[in-house]
């Protein structure tokens, strides 16, 4: 049931709940499994805030809102949450839609945690009000890059969709690349099928085919023509942008579903928050939690010691991001400026290359950590 709304930036001293929006993929287009885990964190933490007290006393409650992949949706979402009085907002996976839910939030004045978006420009200016914890995409997919680098890749070809994602990673990949040596080749998946990609890779002897469209389609497609012609035995691919983390990836490739790296935002051990999350997490999802899962308990874990420290007031919720330090599922997480992104920022979550082991598909193999 929905509350009245406050003004903007009130405290509340009444006893109700301290409500914070969270903004998640639920239906399609948007990437349902990965709506679900991240929700599944969120409700996690939620449910451990208000086991420990709550916010001074008062419950945490979750207000969630199906963003479907769609930006204008997200941001509708947005006027709406910020009018039922919500203390902050959470979540989101998509990066374009993020973007959108961001924009709205600085303009609104309402303090936005982004749990799993990865878009540099997550804004178009500086702003105070928006804080993210998953890692730029820069960084992210140059890490990417030198895994590459060092597993003897030079000839890269990517299969890409139209999307502002899409191209910043191709952009990323060929400006890290191209210095070291490295081709990049691109592959417009709007005008070529999945056995006109084998034929591409063919005639410009790519090593490497990176998948930079959507899941699951034409991923699903695009990775079995690879792997059923012999003249690509040889050609490794890859998903930086993480679609092998989830079940689906496995249900519906199989065999050919392993051995495809993917960039995966955990440390290689847990420690003890991370252990006992990941057990719960994993009793709730009826399998292994993905990253995104994680993000989404350390969203709220951010958020709790934030409202508790702090008050519900929002200004002053924005004003707190660099006194940020919490003990999260993945390490300790603290907010910094860094260069070249207007957002807060945790600077340094863990990053791996993993993928799924041919000998067992269900379990993960570290490639590359850092």
């Amino acid at each position: 049931m929905n509350t009245p709304p406050w003004p903007p930036g009130a405290e509340r001293t009444d006893g109700s709940a301290v409500r914070i929006g969270a903004l998640v993929p639920l239906t399609r287009p948007g990437w349902v499994e990965a709506g679900r885990h991240l929700l599944a964190g969120l409700e996690l933490a939620v449910g451990e805030v208000n086991d420990a007290g709550g916010i001074a006393g008062r419950p945490l409650e979750l207000v969630v809102r199906d963003t479907a992949a769609d930006p204008q949706r997200a941001a509708a979402a947005v006027d709406e949450l910020a009018g039922l009085g919500v203390a902050a907002l959470a979540g989101e996976y998509h990066s374009v839609v993020a973007r959108a839910a961001a924009a709205r939030a600085d303009a609104l004045g309402l303090p936005f945690l982004c749990s799993s978006a990865v878009l540099d420009a997550l804004t178009e200016q500086p702003t105070q009000w928006v804080a993210r914890l998953s890692p730029p995409q820069s960084r992210g997919w140059q890490f990417y890059a030198d895994f590459l680098l060092a597993a003897g890749h030079s000839r890269i070809a990517v299969a890409t969709q139209p999307s502002v994602y899409w191209a910043s990673g191709t952009r990323i990949l060929r400006d890290y690349l191209t210095p070291r040596g490295g081709t990049v080749i691109e592959l417009d998946m709007s005008t070529l099928t999945p056995t006109a990609v084998c034929d591409e890779l063919v005639g410009h002897r790519a090593t490497a085919l990176l998948l930079l469209v959507g899941h699951p389609e034409p991923a699903v497609p695009i990775v079995q023509s690879v792997r059923r012609d012999q003249r690509l035995a040889e050609v490794t691919i890859g998903a930086p942008a993480g679609q092998p983390e989830f079940a689906e990836w496995a249900t519906l490739l199989g065999d050919d579903g392993a051995a495809v790296p993917f960039l995966r935002y955990r440390p290689e051990r847990l420690g003890p928050v991370g252990t006992r999350v990941e057990t719960t997490l994993r009793e709730r999802l009826a399998a292994a939690p993905s990253f995104v899962a994680f993000e989404g308990y350390d969203t709220i874990a951010v958020l709790a010691d934030l409202l508790r420290t702090h008050g519900t007031d929002r200004a002053r919720t924005a004003a707190s991001w660099p006194r940020v330090n919490v003990a999260g599922t993945r390490g300790q997480i603290r907010f910094s400026r860094v260069p070249g992104i207007d957002v807060w920022q945790w600077a340094v979550p863990p990053i791996q290359v993993v993928d799924r082991d041919p000998a067992n598909p269900d379990r993960f193999r570290i490639r590359h950590a850092g």
